[in-house]
């Protein structure tokens, strides 16, 4: 994973944010996003929430988002319909479409869609579609082959919200594939739903180079 500044400017509400160009490779493949700040480390991440200003959440990129990539770069895909929740830079989306999944990335923001966009785009991915979606206000009903969600679980009051999505959209067979730092929160509630009958395996990934790399479970969600 290598960084390099970029001349581009993204406007917010939050004023000018300059964008910076990550370089991931991913299963032998390049990946240039486009992102505000990359939290890598667990450092990193409680300089970020302890800053007086900070950038918006979702157009940062998170060490989830990078792991579930490398695990979905190993699965197969193609022909799948595939929906991500709080796609923020649009990485796992942008993988998944690589490989010939149809995909629907949502978020809540308008700015992290516009930056999902720009950087499948800029990686030559055409075929997403993008919409603006608030988990509390959803009214998606199509069925999908796999929901993705990198760290959406660390807010326990939405928690109702996305279980109610993984049950009314998840079709009969699919999967959903959740990566999470092992946020007790996020815990708590795969723990509910391993006991309530879903079926919950994890891999395990670490992000980084510079020691502690930051480990992230991906988590395999299967209803019984």
């Amino acid at each position: 994973m290598t960084s390099s500044t970029d001349s581009q400017v993204l406007k917010t509400t939050v004023g000018d944010l300059p964008l910076e160009e990550v370089d991931l490779l991913v299963d032998g493949h390049s990946w240039k996003i486009l992102h505000t700040g990359a939290i890598v480390s667990h450092d990193d991440e409680q300089r970020f929430l302890g800053a007086d200003t900070r950038l918006p959440y979702g157009i940062v990129l998170w060490p989830s988002a990078i792991a579930l990539a490398h695990e979905i770069a190993t699965r197969s895909l193609a022909g799948k319909h595939v929906l991500e929740l709080g796609a923020g830079t649009g990485l796992p989306g942008i993988v998944a479409a690589s490989l010939g999944a149809r995909v629907v990335q949502t978020d809540i923001h308008e700015v992290a869609l516009f930056l999902s966009k720009k950087n499948a785009e800029r990686n030559r991915v055409t075929t997403i579609e993008h919409r603006a979606a608030d988990w509390t206000q959803w009214d998606d009903h199509t069925r999908y082959d796999c929901i993705l969600g990198s760290d959406l679980l660390y807010g326990e009051t939405l928690h109702p919200h996305l279980r109610k999505i993984f049950e009314t959209n998840l079709a009969p067979g699919g999967t959903v594939l959740l990566s999470d730092p092992f946020r007790r929160p996020s815990l708590r509630l795969l723990e509910a739903m391993e006991a309530e009958g879903w079926r919950v395996t994890m891999s395990k990934w670490t992000v980084g180079i510079t020691p502690p790399p930051r480990a992230v479970g991906v988590f395999e969600l299967v209803r019984a």
